[in-house]
């Protein structure tokens, strides 16, 4: 597992406030967005009919439509962020809904991906699409401003392969239906009553909308969003009782790119709450005139204004208060297949046991339970972010598996199983100040404890950047494939995921194959030894050859973690130890036992009915660990310790042999 034991430095300039926690969440159901939805809705529709039965002008049903089709986008944005609910589907029902208004000449997901591509190329000539607005020469602005859809479809049209084929079907399917309306409209003598219901609507709402969402807040900016995400977009103050809600809080278009994820009526919060520290990073902010401000200046502009919000402490997340690994017994809150091969497993942890359950990012759990008579071990990795307070791990059915297929097949909500406290230290140890590079490279199952580690990471290294090359053979082979998608929306500019797929023809040919060290090497476009953390989780022959190519190329060790689910069997040579006199300290009780030569430390307190820690018994999982207080042993094998541990006196009682006539362990430290 982990083989990492020190944590590179925070820049010298880092700035004295950490900026991890926006303060806000995605809310179950977001009713700002529900209630705008419905509204709009309702704006159109009357306006519809207000225009087929010609009670008012039609300049008055075209402002009314035009004004509709603007909310509509916003209720399109927060969908594209997965910021309207915490339920995937309800953002896309949304977004589908509502993209039909704004334009529909594209899929909602075509749109989604389009506009992370903005999000994470903000002010890049080459791949931001929305360069085509912010970047035009002010005698273009008339014409560009309502073409705004155009350079969309160009973009979605070179980066079809990237694609899924439904989502590349359903942008054909609404391009083929909204062409044959308007060629049908104008065959049958209704082209101006459609212009006069949507057409000429969908122009003006696109020219607002392209001057207000795209122009006002990146014109004149240089920094694209990789160089410095807090200049390049900004904030407009100043005025804000009437631009706030007119521009529906696109006037802080900063915080939004910070945290894509914020819902649109909670970015005003977000700024307020951690104020000083977006000013210490130097963030780009304009009065509502155009004029630009420093941070001296703009604290000026809010002490005539009003007053500087306090900040609010950072959120890091604490290990668990068990002194070793327990066990208790814990309900399952929802079973949710992820694949059909594999399943998600979350735990409804009572409240007296969540300081047992607290996690670090890449730790596991043991999972005990008796099937058909037997009693089963095996150890998971937690997926969920350290900082959720939530509790799940994933699973992946492997033939012959007797509790992967329980838990694929029969496992349902409201079963018991027996868990015992969390253990590994597969992740780093994080800094809300840093600014980090991270990769990870995971093969299937493999994405558990990286999914874990890159949450925690994004939720708390606010300025860290994350990449992920995980490999599978088909999409529908994918564990947690919706959940990485929108993890890299609502972290578009620092998040990047590259799905490698080794039996999909439509993948890009760059894309297709197993995944090694040369695959990264040229996907990831950078020094290797740049890169501050490497995250390792999959076979054990991707995992060790990995391993030993990045120290081939000048890769520290000790920046390289690594994670194996399964370890090499071990070759134990009687003759090679001795017997022995053993003291176990566990649960403040001491038990000495007789070791014979060749039983490992866990071995002879099993046989004498210690009920000590364990789970894989191959030195991967570090279930097993205690500290030595007296004596000497040897470890076959750790897979699991980080140098540090092991120089502190920590060993895996799975692999360790006495080398001294009388040992003494301590599962308890």
């Amino acid at each position: 597992m982990s083989t990492a034991t020190r944590d590179p430095q925070p820049p010298a300039a880092a700035s004295q406030h950490a900026l991890p926690d926006p303060g806000e969440r995605v809310p179950t159901l977001s009713w700002p967005i529900v209630g705008i939805f419905t509204g709009a809705l309702a704006v159109f529709g009357a306006s519809t009919w207000a225009a087929l039965t010609d009670v008012l002008p039609a300049i008055a049903t075209i402002a009314a439509s035009s004004a509709a089709i603007f909310v509509l986008f916003t209720v399109l944005h927060d969908a594209s962020h997965y910021s309207i609910s915490s339920r995937r589907w309800v953002n896309v029902a949304f977004g589908r809904v509502a993209m039909f208004f704004v334009s529909p000449l594209i899929s909602f997901k075509s749109f989604a991906f389009i506009h992370i591509e903005h999000h994470r190329n903000t002010n890049d000539g080459e791949f931001d699409p929305d360069h085509f607005v912010s970047a035009a020469p002010w005698w273009q602005l008339p014409i560009r401003f309502p073409a705004m859809d155009l350079p969309y479809i160009g973009f979605l049209v070179r980066n079809l392969r990237r694609r899924p084929r439904a989502e590349v079907f359903e942008t054909a399917a609404l391009m083929t239906f909204s062409l044959t309306v308007i060629v049908a409209a104008a065959l049958t003598g209704h082209l101006w009553t459609l212009a006069v219901i949507y057409l000429v609507p969908g122009r003006v709402a696109m020219f607002v909308l392209a001057w207000w969402f795209d122009w006002l807040p990146h014109h004149d900016l240089e920094d694209t969003q990789r160089e410095n995400r807090y200049r390049a977009t900004r904030n407009r103050v100043g005025s804000e009782w009437i631009l706030t809600p007119l521009l529906l809080s696109q006037n802080y278009h900063l915080v939004h790119h910070l945290h894509p994820s914020i819902p649109f009526y909670r970015y005003v919060a977000a700024w307020r709450r951690n104020e000083e520290a977006y000013l210490e990073r130097d963030s780009a902010v304009s009065t509502v005139f155009g004029q630009q401000l420093d941070a001296a200046q703009y604290r000026e502009w809010k002490r005539l204004n009003g007053k500087l919000a306090a900040l609010l402490p950072v959120r890091m997340p604490r290990s668990s208060a068990a002194r070793h690994a327990s066990t208790h017994p814990i309900p399952v809150k929802s079973v949710e297949p992820l694949t059909p091969d594999s399943v998600k497993v979350t735990f409804d942890v009572p409240d007296y046991l969540r300081d047992q359950f607290q996690f670090q990012a890449g730790q596991h759990l043991t999972v005990r339970h008796r099937i058909g008579g037997q009693e089963v071990r095996r150890n998971y990795s937690i997926c969920t972010s350290a900082t959720s307070g939530d509790l799940a791990i994933g699973v992946r059915h492997i033939a012959g598996g007797i509790f992967s297929s329980f838990a694929v097949e029969t496992l349902r909500a409201g079963d018991v199983l027996e868990l015992m406290t969390p253990t590994g230290s597969f992740g780093a140890p994080l800094d809300p100040l840093a600014r980090r590079d991270y990769v990870a490279v995971a093969a299937g199952s493999g994405i558990t404890p990286i999914l874990s580690i890159m949450r925690t990471t994004m939720d708390i290294e606010t300025e860290s950047r994350f990449t992920l090359f995980y490999g599978n053979r088909t999409a529908e082979s994918t564990m947690f494939a919706t959940e990485l998608d929108e993890l890299e929306s609502r972290y578009a500019d620092r998040l990047r995921i590259v799905h490698i797929r080794s039996a999909e023809a439509r993948h890009p040919v760059s894309l297709r194959g197993r995944i090694d060290s040369t695959m990264v090497q040229r996907l990831l476009a950078s020094d290797l030894t740049s890169i501050d953390r490497w995250f390792l989780c999959g076979p054990h022959d991707l995992v060790t050859i990995m391993r030993d190519d990045l120290a081939s190329v000048g890769v520290p060790t000790e920046r390289i973690n690594l994670e194996l689910f399964r370890a090499t069997n071990r070759h134990t040579h009687v003759d090679d130890f001795r017997n022995s006199e053993v003291t176990i300290t566990l649960s403040g009780a001491d038990h000495t036992v007789e070791l014979g030569a060749g039983e490992t430390v866990l071995e002879s307190a099993l046989k004498n009915n210690i009920d000590a820690p364990y789970a894989c018994l191959g030195g991967a999982c570090g279930t097993c660990k205690a500290r030595i207080t007296a004596g000497s042993v040897s470890m076959e094998q750790n897979f699991a310790l980080a140098t540090a541990e092991v120089e502190a006196g920590f060993i895996l009682t799975c692999q360790s042999h006495p080398t001294t006539p009388t040992v003494a362990v301590d599962y308890d430290s």
